[in-house]
């Protein structure tokens, strides 16, 4: 996995890594993680959060912390979510966590094909997580924060098994929100979420699109 992907960026240039967890839920807050790693660094497996197992991010997320020169989260709730869509306010998380570094980066990487709407120099590396490495331990820290804090959330809000999905739109979580209806941190405009209110909103979700 390449430190630093792109013959842009000049040498020994503070570089961020950028991604984020939980954008295609129906539930909670999407969340961003931004690391600068330092030239040397020791994580052995390191790669794409989603290919790794739990086990496996929570024995490097401490390992990131400890080793990185910064680390930094940002969040976006879905009341914020709602209010300014989905690509928005995943880009806006990614803000938050970029400037909150205690490092401040000369560059920035981002994972996926869409460059976060601020003035410092950025690159958008498709499929980052699993080629870059400071985008691939951004990756692990947003994860791994996202599904303990919807653990924390599961309490607050019981019945919808948040602990076990971590508001993804999986058919157990479908079927509480249609039983129990939506709590405030669904996401109602998300079609999963529409398609399990009513008879009315369901007529209009065509098979597959449920998600």
């Amino acid at each position: 996995m390449d430190t630093l992907l792109s013959p842009t960026i000049p040498p020994r240039t503070q570089v961020a890594g950028v991604d984020e967890a939980g954008r295609g839920c129906l539930a909670g807050p999407v969340v961003a993680g931004a690391v600068i790693l330092p030239a040397a660094y020791d994580l052995p497996g390191l790669g794409d959060s989603k290919a790794l197992s739990p086990a496996r991010r929570q024995a490097l997320e401490p390992l990131i912390k400890q080793q990185a020169l910064a680390w930094s989260l940002g969040l976006s709730w879905p009341r914020e979510i709602e209010s300014i869509n989905i690509l928005r306010a995943s880009l806006l998380a990614m803000q938050r966590a970029v400037t909150t570094l205690r490092v401040p980066p000369s560059f920035v990487l981002v994972d996926g094909n869409q460059k976060i709407p601020f003035a410092l120099p950025q690159e958008c590396v498709i499929g980052g997580d699993a080629k870059v490495a400071c985008i691939a331990a951004a990756s692990i820290l947003a994860k791994t924060f996202r599904d303990r804090l919807m653990g924390h959330l599961d309490r607050r809000y019981p019945g919808y098994g948040l602990a076990v999905h971590k508001g993804y739109a999986t058919k157990a979580h479908r079927e509480m929100i249609r039983r129990k209806g939506p709590c405030p941190l669904h996401r109602t405009t998300f079609r999963g979420v529409r398609c399990e209110l009513g008879s009315k909103e369901r007529s209009l979700c065509l098979p597959g699109l449920a998600t």
